[in-house]
C-alpha cells in the first residue's frame, strides 16, 4: 500500500510541471482573447467599409437619371463626323470574340456607300421586348446600334424588366403598353422613330402604330406576333395548336384572383427556357434570362386589336423571320406574313427565338439595312 501511495502522491517535479502548464494555459488564454478582440475589431472595420461602400453606391445611383420604365441610351461622342459635320458610321470598337456563324460586320458593310446616319429619315430606334422579357434583352443590339451612330431607346413595358408593377394586376393591353405610348406621346413634334417589336412585342407595337402612325417611320417585327384587325395574340398562337407541344409544357398559369377565376398571368418553366427560347443562344445569355424574366400578363394576350387602314396600315412594316425558332415556328411566322403581307421579309439563318442573343451581328445588319430603305 505504501508503494502504491507513493506512486499516487505527486512529486516535486510533477508540481513544477503542473505550475508550468498552468502558466502556459494562462498565456494561451490571453493570446486567444487578444485574437478574438482583434477579430472583432477587424470585423467592425469591414462592416464600416461595407456601409461606406453602400452609401457611395446609393449616392451614385441617386446621381444617375434613370427612368424605371425605359432605358434611354444615346451615342456618347463615339460617332465620327464628316467634313460637313454630319455623323458617319464609325468602325466597331468592340473586342468581343466573334462567332464564325455571326461574323463581325463593319459599318461600311452595313450601309450603302455614301449614306450617312444624319441623312436617314430617322436614326432613332425604339426596341420593344417580348412577353416575359425586358429592356435588358436588347443589350447587344443597343451597343451595336450606338456604335453605328444611332439613337436607341429600349422600353420596359408595365410589369416587365425593372418596372415594379405587379404583372397579375395588368388588365388590358393599353395598360401593359403604357410606357411605350407615353414615350411616343412625348416625342417632339415632327420626330419619327423606327419601332422594333419581338415576340408579344409585335402586338404591342401594332397597338402603338394605330395610335401614333405619324410618329413611326417603320415598324420591324422580329419573330413577333403580327395580328390582323380584330385578332388577338391568343388567336395567332392557337393556329399552331398541336404543332408545338413545347410551349404548353412550358407555360405555368398564375391565378392571383383564385382558381375559380381566369388566369392573371403565366410563367415559363425555367428548365425548358433554353429549348424553347434560347436553343442556339450563348450560355451566359441563357443565364441572364433565367434570372431576369418575369411573368407574362394574360389579359393583354386575350385582347383583340382594332387596326385600321387609315392609321395602322399607313406605317411601313418589315418582318424578320427566325429560322430555328422553337417558340414561334417558321410555319406560324409564314401564316402571319401571308395574312397581312409586310413591305419586305428578311430571313435570319441560324437564329433561335432570341436573335438578339444568338445572331446579334446579323440582326444588327438587317436593322441598319431596314433603316436605309427609302
Amino acid at each position: 500500500m505504501g508503494n502504491l501511495c507513493s506512486l499516487l502522491k505527486p512529486t516535486q517535479q510533477q508540481k513544477s510541471l503542473s505550475s508550468s502548464s498552468k502558466k502556459q494555459q494562462q498565456r494561451y488564454s490571453a493570446a486567444s482573447t487578444s485574437r478574438r478582440e482583434k477579430k472583432k475589431l477587424d470585423d467592425a472595420v469591414i462592416r464600416e467599409q461595407a456601409i461606406a461602400a453602400a452609401l457611395l453606391y446609393k449616392q451614385h445611383q441617386q446621381n444617375q437619371q434613370f427612368d424605371r420604365s425605359s432605358s434611354l441610351r444615346y451615342p456618347n461622342g463615339a460617332s465620327k463626323r464628316s467634313n460637313n459635320g454630319s455623323n458617319v458610321l464609325p468602325r466597331s470598337s468592340s473586342s468581343r470574340a466573334r462567332s464564325l456563324t455571326d461574323p463581325l460586320l463593319q459599318p461600311h458593310q452595313l450601309l450603302h456607300q455614301g449614306v450617312k446616319v444624319d441623312d436617314l429619315e430617322t436614326n432613332h430606334f425604339v426596341l420593344v421586348h417580348g412577353g416575359g422579357f425586358g429592356a435588358w434583352c436588347w443589350y447587344k443590339t443597343i451597343a451595336l446600334l450606338e456604335e453605328s451612330g444611332f439613337k436607341v431607346a429600349a422600353i420596359d413595358l408595365t410589369g416587365s424588366g425593372v418596372h415594379s408593377f405587379d404583372t397579375n394586376n395588368i388588365t388590358s393591353l393599353s395598360q401593359y403598353v403604357k410606357p411605350l405610348t407615353n414615350f411616343l406621346e412625348n416625342l417632339p413634334e415632327g420626330q419619327k422613330v423606327i419601332l422594333v417589336g419581338h415576340d408579344f412585342g409585335g402586338a404591342c407595337i401594332s397597338y402603338a402604330m394605330e395610335l401614333f402612325p405619324l410618329k413611326i417611320s417603320k415598324a420591324v417585327f422580329i419573330a413577333a406576333a403580327m395580328p390582323t384587325n380584330g385578332q388577338s395574340t391568343l388567336d395567332i398562337i392557337s393556329q399552331q395548336a398541336g404543332s408545338n407541344d413545347l410551349m404548353p409544357q412550358a407555360q405555368k398559369f398564375l391565378y392571383a384572383n383564385g382558381n375559380d377565376h381566369p388566369p392573371t398571368a403565366f410563367d415559363l418553366d425555367k428548365s425548358l427556357l433554353r429549348e424553347l427560347l434560347f436553343n442556339l443562344s450563348p450560355t451566359k445569355d441563357v443565364a441572364l434570362a433565367s434570372v431576369s424574366m418575369r411573368s407574362v400578363p394574360f389579359a393583354p394576350v386575350l385582347e383583340k386589336l382594332s387596326l385600321s387602314d387609315a392609321k395602322y396600315r399607313t406605317v411601313r412594316r418589315f418582318y424578320i423571320k427566325t429560322l430555328e425558332d422553337n417558340a414561334i415556328p417558321t410555319a406560324l411566322q409564314e401564316n402571319m406574313i401571308n395574312a397581312s403581307p409586310p413591305e419586305k421579309v428578311f430571313h435570319l439563318k441560324g437564329a433561335d427565338h432570341s436573335p438578339f442573343f444568338s445572331k446579334p451581328q446579323a440582326l444588327h445588319k438587317l436593322l441598319v439595312e431596314i433603316s436605309t430603305i427609302l
